[in-house]
């Protein structure tokens, strides 16, 4: 009787535990037949339009996340040479305007076959609910590994999460750099 109850408290401390995570999602891209161990020297690059690159020098937080990631870049024993690198990194962020919708949980119960609630000769129940709409936006973090000669992309990784404000965006940065670097399939020794 004891394991009735248990599987339902460990059950609530898995949900709970995944709801307090950082929320903060990363995800990652490896172009296809690229072997990453070659690349063991890089630098780091503006995006190449100028335009662009006018908004780039404004946003505060790209120095702060060159940095980290020269720290994570290190742990896999890359080593940074603005002379002559093999591969140039080049980052960015992003904040867009989002809208989720959502249905509120209301189910029509009734009795037995047919009953209200429930459709044609067996019984499942029908929901309802008012469906409302919520805006929001999210923040997104891009790291990017191209290829110096070829100027190809090899390897994008990309952070995500949803901005409200409490928000700490120090430590988002932070697990989101070491989030994306942990996606990086490379370490040198």
């Amino acid at each position: 009787m004891k394991n009735f109850y248990l599987f339902p408290f460990i059950l609530l401390v898995g949900i709970i535990a995944g709801c307090s995570s950082s929320g903060v999602v990363s995800r990652s891209y490896k172009a296809k037949g690229v072997d990453l161990k070659q690349y063991k020297t890089y630098s780091w690059a503006k995006p190449g339009n100028e335009e662009y690159q006018l908004q780039y020098d404004k946003k505060i937080n790209i120095p702060f996340i060159i940095a980290l990631a020269n720290a994570e870049l290190q742990k896999k024993g890359f080593r940074q040479d603005n002379e002559n690198p093999q591969a140039i990194f080049v980052t960015d962020t992003r904040v867009e305007d989002r809208v989720a919708y959502s249905q509120s949980p209301q189910m029509s119960v009734g009795f037995g076959v047919g009953g209200p609630g429930y459709f044609g000769a067996f019984s499942a129940p029908v929901a309802g609910g008012q469906v409302t709409e919520q805006r929001y936006q999210q923040g997104m973090l891009f790291i990017e590994m191209y290829d110096v000669k070829t100027r190809k992309l090899l390897w994008r990784g990309w952070a995500e999460k949803k901005i409200t404000f409490r928000n700490d965006i120090e430590a988002d940065i932070r697990k989101g750099v070491k989030d994306i670097f942990i996606r990086l399939p490379v370490r040198h020794k």
